[in-house]
C-alpha cells in the first residue's frame, strides 16, 4: 500500500445539536482520484471544509499531507480547493485572476492555464461575471490546477458543465493524477465519477458507509436472488446491505467477508459501483446497520 494523503479518525462536526458529520474514518491514498458521494446533507461539503482548514472539528482528528489542516501558507500551498459557489471575482477578467495567481502561488503554471483556457475558447479580457456558468466553472478549475497542488479538493466541480466539457475536465484530472496529484471530488453524477475514479468514499446520514479502492469494493459485493425464507440464513460471513422482497423471492445486495462461502441455492450477479453506492445510501436512510 502506498502513502496516505488524507487520514481521519472519528472526525465530526456539530452545529448546535445537529451533527453534520460524525465518526468519519477515511484513508485516501496518494495519487488516487477519490469519488466522494452521498445524498444532499450527507456531510460531503462539511468534510471538504474540514480537510482544507476552513472549519474546525468538533470531534476526532484529521491529517492532510502529513499536517493538521489549517489556514496557513505552508499548508495551503499544497492544497487546491474549489467550492460549489465557484469563488471568482465577477468584475475581474480571467487575465486579472491569472495575475493574482501568479503573485500568490510559488508553483504557478501560467502556460498551463493560458493553454487550457485558449483550447476552451474562453476570453481572457471579459469579466468572468459575463461568462456562462460553464465557462466560469472552467476558469475556476483551471486556476485550481495551475496552482500545481499536491492535493485537489473539488466540491461538485462539474455540476454546471455540459457533457462534453465534463468529459474534457475529467480526462484532464485523470492525466493530472498520473503525475502524482491526489484528487477528492464530490459529485452526484455517479457515471462520470466511475469513469475516472479509482477510490470511493460514501457518506450517508453524516457517517462513513464505504471507503476503499473501487475494484476492491466491487469485488467484495454480490447481488443474490433466491428464496425469501432463506434470506436470514446466509451465515456470519455474508452481510446484507439492501434487500428487496416479493412474496416468494428476495434480491439482496450483500458484502462478503474474506473466505465467504456463497449459498448454493442463490443466483449470483456482480453489481456495478452505482448499484453498490445506492444500496448503502438507502441502507443509511432506512436506519440499517452502519
Amino acid at each position: 500500500m502506498g502513502k496516505t494523503a488524507i487520514q481521519t479518525n472519528g472526525l465530526g462536526k456539530r452545529y448546535g445539536s445537529l451533527w453534520a458529520l460524525e465518526n468519519c474514518d477515511i484513508a485516501v491514498p496518494e495519487g488516487s482520484i477519490s469519488a466522494l458521494v452521498g445524498p444532499n446533507g450527507a456531510g460531503k461539503s462539511t468534510l471538504l471544509k474540514l480537510l482544507v482548514g476552513l472549519s474546525s472539528a468538533t470531534a476526532g482528528s484529521s491529517e492532510v499531507l502529513g499536517q493538521l489542516p489549517r489556514q496557513r501558507a505552508d499548508f495551503l500551498q499544497d492544497i487546491g480547493y474549489l467550492a460549489q459557489e465557484v469563488p471568482l471575482y465577477k468584475g475581474l477578467t480571467a487575465n486579472d485572476h491569472i495575475a493574482m495567481g501568479r503573485h500568490l502561488n510559488r508553483r504557478w503554471d501560467e502556460s498551463f492555464i493560458r493553454e487550457r483556457l485558449t483550447q476552451l475558447g474562453i476570453p481572457f479580457d471579459r469579466p468572468v461575471g459575463k461568462l456562462s456558468g460553464g465557462q466560469r466553472s472552467q476558469v475556476a478549475l483551471a486556476l485550481a490546477l495551475a496552482k500545481k497542488p499536491k492535493l485537489l479538493l473539488l466540491d461538485e466541480p462539474v455540476a454546471a458543465l455540459d457533457p462534453l466539457a465534463r468529459h474534457d475536465f475529467l480526462a484532464s484530472l485523470a492525466q493530472a493524477a498520473t503525475e502524482g496529484l491526489t484528487v477528492v471530488m464530490s459529485s452526484h453524477l455517479l457515471a462520470d465519477l466511475e469513469r475516472v475514479s479509482d477510490h470511493v468514499i460514501v457518506l450517508a446520514s453524516g457517517k462513513t458507509q464505504l471507503c476503499d479502492n473501487l475494484e476492491a469494493i466491487v469485488g467484495e459485493h454480490r447481488l443474490l436472488v433466491g428464496p425469501r425464507e432463506h434470506a436470514k440464513n446466509l451465515g456470519d460471513s455474508i452481510t446484507i446491505i439492501h434487500e428487496t422482497d416479493t412474496a416468494k423471492q428476495s434480491t439482496l445486495l450483500v458484502r462478503l467477508a474474506p473466505g465467504a462461502t456463497m449459498p448454493p441455492d442463490w443466483q449470483r450477479h456482480n453489481p456495478n459501483i452505482e448499484e453498490i453506492i445506492l444500496a448503502y445510501m438507502g441502507q443509511a436512510q432506512e436506519g440499517g446497520k452502519q
